[in-house]
């Protein structure tokens, strides 16, 4: 078997047993990396200097017998709308393309800390503005089950670097289903924690309000041990929370089946492609096998979840992304007049999704509009969480399809807005209510991999992590795909 097709646990042993060394481990990616990403795209930037000298510091850790960190040896790659220190951080944008930070975001600062090894920055959406991984200033990546189809996004090059083997695990954002639906378009675990269980400390914030670190990975105990790690209150992050983070890969073996999940109708009517459908109801019914409770419920404010997410979030992206000018930051087009100076940089080094969303905040905020669209919909927002807040004194958790399609043609939803955003229709109500969630492959559709959506209530991610990695015990081999 391939060194990059280990388990992490299985990797791990191999390094502590001396089967192989760190600096072994780190060559074998970074060949396969190379060799498989002339096709798929997923990388902005290899960090191959950085991660062969840092593979030798461990390897002499390991020689001397000091104490290892819980990811020792662990290859990972970063979403690169996540600052480094040492590397280029361009959030997918010409914009940033030189932009060297002068500090590592919190989460960032923890994986080094527990010794792994970040093989370098992924492709994504401009400033994480996407859903199918075309956006990136730098080319679209491709999903490695079919390289004429999107990844998903925004996280299109983590999710497409870990299904392809590229990396063991990947760090994403998600801000309105940025990890879990190209987790399910790529047949891997998408992880999008509680809003202010993981420091946002060091992320080029899209929409301040929404915006979340999480993971991707190959299996859900690989997500658990990572959210171990980045998980935790931050002093430098407001929006971080003092809430006690469980020893999460511990729970793996404590039983569900007095667990009671919840089936929102809303999550399964029109616009659910057949096979997504059928792979989904054949996993609700493994774990009624179990004897896991289902209960059908409803989500009366789910068809107004979307219009709302793309009337906050694109407020929030005309602020935060005022300060990409090219006098504070990033590249610039001088010109003698301000205005000039303003509109062509903006023009020339800003995509077209960053430029509608923007154009869409502003209006969204500006007079005789605000209490009309902005107003109304922080209203909704507010009536979504207690919908959830109701549904879960009934139910523990819910299951829902990830995404209601599988991975569609690269190119086929450019011209069409609307229909890219519906893309996210099944991962943007977590979002607007700070919720955890997590997709699990389930199966395969038209040949192309299908995802199962837990959602849990506030703080939930041990319940979720156990539920999760049940199923993926009963639901047999999943293979990830050979490029």
């Amino acid at each position: 078997m391939e060194i990059w097709s280990l388990a992490y646990k299985d990797l791990r042993e191999g390094l502590e047993k001396g089967q192989f060394s760190v600096t072994e481990v780190i060559k074998t990616y970074l060949t396969h990396l190379r060799l498989l990403d002339k096709k798929l795209n997923a990388f902005i930037l290899i960090a191959e200097n950085q991660a062969l000298a840092r593979a030798k510091e461990l390897d002499a850790k390991l020689k001397r017998g000091d104490r290892l960190g819980s990811l020792f040896g662990l290859p990972l790659a970063i979403k690169d709308v996540i600052t480094t220190k040492d590397l280029v951080t361009t959030a997918g944008s010409k914009i940033l393309k030189n932009y060297q930070p002068s500090y590592n975001a919190t989460v960032v600062e923890k994986i080094l800390a527990a010794d792994a090894i970040i093989l370098g920055k992924t492709n994504c959406d401009e400033f994480a503005m996407g859903a199918s991984g075309e956006n990136s200033a730098f080319g679209a990546t491709c999903n490695p089950w079919d390289l004429s189809r999107v990844p998903g996004g925004s996280s299109s090059g983590s999710a497409a670097a870990v299904a392809a083997g590229q990396t063991l695990v990947a760090l994403g954002t998600d801000t309105g289903g940025s990890i879990r639906q190209p987790a399910s378009f790529c047949g891997v675990v998408g992880l999008k924690p509680t809003y202010g269980r993981v420091s946002r400390y060091g992320l080029i914030a899209m929409a301040s309000s929404f915006d979340q670190i999480g993971t991707i990975t190959r299996q859900v105990a690989e997500a658990a041990q990572v959210l171990q790690v980045i998980a935790g209150f931050d002093e430098r992050d407001a929006t971080s929370q003092k809430i006690e983070v469980a020893n999460y890969h511990t729970l793996f073996n404590q039983p569900i089946k007095k667990l009671c999940v919840g089936i929102p109708r809303e999550f399964f009517g029109e616009g659910l492609a057949a096979g997504v459908a059928e792979q989904v109801n054949k996993a609700i019914a493994k774990l009624e096998e179990l004897g896991v409770r289902t209960k059908e419920v409803s989500l009366s404010t789910i068809p107004y979840a979307l219009a709302t997410y793309y009337i906050i979030t694109p407020a929030e992206v005309s602020a935060n992304l005022a300060r990409f000018d090219g006098l504070r930051f990033g590249q610039n087009h001088w010109s003698n007049k301000l205005i000039d100076y303003y509109k062509e940089t903006r023009g020339e080094f800003l995509g077209s999704e960053v430029k509608r969303r923007i154009i869409l905040g502003t209006y969204v905020l500006s007079a005789g509009y605000y209490d009309a669209y902005y107003k109304k919909a922080l209203t909704v927002r507010d009536s979504l969480k207690k919908d959830f807040a109701r549904v879960f004194k009934e139910v523990d958790l819910l299951i829902t399809p990830t995404s209601p399609t599988v991975a569609f043609k690269l190119g086929e939803r450019l011209q069409d807005p609307l229909a890219m955003y519906l893309a996210d229709i099944y991962t943007v109500p977590v979002n607007i209510a700070g919720l955890p969630a997590i997709s699990v492959p389930c199966g395969v559709a038209n040949n192309l991999p299908v995802g199962l959506q837990f959602i849990g209530p506030a703080w939930s991610e041990s319940l979720l992590l156990q539920a999760a990695y049940t199923y993926e015990q009963v639901r047999g081999e999943f293979n990830l795909p050979k490029v």
